[in-house]
């Protein structure tokens, strides 16, 4: 049957995900995306799903809940995880991406589809027809307003950081040695800047004191648990960040044959390791003393910083009393995806698009909503974000802590435990896919 077009603002994860899986649907996407035309305050080009802060979507291991939330849309067939994964670049356990490999491959498949109309435009009101609004936590002013209007609530906020970004070329490799935790006798994807005690106890001591950037809100909270500065978790405890981001377990220093006192992370940006963020630094120092604070780390006396770290305010609706359990506006034909509905994280973005994407179908053919079990990754997060019982709502990543527990009643350690999550999880959603064949038209586009 021949479908009206529907709108997605945002061309960010949520947004391109949500585009391409109706389009392979036969429903036509006019996609708009406000960039080049009007910048946020975070993005650094116009490309499409554009990753502002980490280059690491997190965990590929199934027993863990970001691992899980990956085989779940790997079932459901996402475009975007597809593209990370063809992008993705050595992070040991993680799933990592080259930025701008990711960022042409999504452009790419979006403009490969000739169901898309890519629009590149600011949208500032709420358009007509269905309509999905995935401009991320960063939409402009005059769109945020609108969508606070439409849904009658009060908007909430938090602070977003991102790391600092260093040249290879400028790193001592004569004092970074290249292991990944416990990986002892593998090379290891991560490079390690080793400290002594007196060498850490200094850097913890200028991290602290150092200038910060002014942000009026800042000072009042706000802070996203996940993304808190590197300086506000040592103001902590002067050991906050050797049992955190910078705790040596695992690492031996091949200078010494003993573990460091403490060692900060750097992660590879792109495929040809040209490029390394500083895993866990989120930071709000101003750029001059984010140089002279860091030029403290061991290896990294003479890095040139390709990209500061920065922060930037987010926003996100009180989704469990303004949407309905599809982050549809009750009442109305527009529906949220993304960070704006307080699902916090890349690959939550990308599942939120595809969820938007299987709803929005499902309206148009009649089809009862989408409802994931609770016992997985997916199913639980929008439980937990839509349920008007949610009090005090936050941005939220999956995690097992919003499953239900197992209830046969067995006493398992933590790996074991998330493993059994893992298997019943994975049981349930394969059971509930098998009921929505008319969800998935296309032949091999789930499982």
């Amino acid at each position: 049957m021949p479908f009206d077009p529907v709108i997605v603002v945002g061309g960010g994860l949520a947004g391109c995900e949500c585009a391409l899986q109706l389009a392979k649907r036969g429903v036509p996407v006019k996609l708009f995306e406000m960039r080049p035309h009007t910048n946020s305050p975070a993005h650094r080009t116009d490309g499409l799903a554009e990753l502002v802060c980490s280059n690491s979507l997190k965990a590929t291991r199934i027993d863990s809940a970001a691992g899980l939330l990956k085989e779940e849309l790997t079932r459901m067939g996402s475009e975007l995880l597809q593209c990370a994964n063809a992008a993705s670049v050595p992070a040991g356990g993680a799933l990592a991406v080259d930025r701008e490999a990711f960022s042409s491959l999504v452009e790419e498949k979006v403009g490969n589809e000739e169901l898309i109309e890519l629009v590149r435009e600011e949208v500032t009101a709420i358009p007509t027809g269905r309509v999905v609004i995935a401009a991320g936590p960063l939409c402009s002013p005059a769109l945020s307003e609108a969508v606070l209007e439409l849904v009658g609530g009060s908007s909430l906020s938090f602070f977003d950081a991102a790391a600092p970004i260093v040249d290879a070329e400028s790193l001592d490799r004569s004092v970074l040695f290249r292991q990944s935790r416990y990986g002892e006798t593998e090379v290891g994807d991560y490079l390690n800047a080793p400290f002594t005690k007196d060498e850490y106890e200094a850097f913890i001591d200028a991290l602290v004191t150092a200038d910060r950037v002014v942000l009026k809100d800042f000072e009042h909270g706000g802070l996203f648990q996940a993304c808190q500065p590197a300086e506000e978790v040592a103001r902590t405890g002067r050991d906050a960040l050797r049992f955190g981001a910078m705790k040596p377990v695992g690492l031996t220093d091949p200078r010494t044959g003993r573990r460091p006192w403490a060692a900060l992370q750097l992660r590879a940006e792109n495929r040809e390791g040209t490029a390394y963020n500083l895993v866990g630094f989120q930071t709000n120092l101003t750029f001059g003393e984010q140089k002279r604070v860091f030029h403290m780390v061991p290896g990294l006396q003479n890095a040139e910083f390709f990209r500061y770290g920065v922060m930037h305010r987010n926003t996100f609706v009180d989704a469990p009393h303004v949407l309905d359990s599809t982050f549809a506006v009750p009442g109305t034909q527009v529906r949220l995806a993304g960070q704006i509905t307080g699902t916090e994280g890349y690959t939550e973005a990308i599942a939120s698009g595809l969820l938007a994407a299987l709803n929005t179908y499902a309206d148009l053919i009649g089809a009862a909503p989408v409802a994931l079990p609770k016992t997985g990754a997916l199913g639980a997060l929008v439980a937990y974000a839509t349920d008007p019982a949610t009090e005090d709502y936050q941005p939220m990543h999956v995690n097992f802590g919003l499953v239900p527990p197992l209830e046969d009643g067995v006493r398992r350690g933590k790996r074991d435990r998330y493993r059994a999550y893992a298997d019943r999880a994975l049981a349930d959603f394969e059971a509930y896919l098998a009921t929505r064949d008319e969800l998935f038209p296309m032949k091999g586009a789930s499982r």
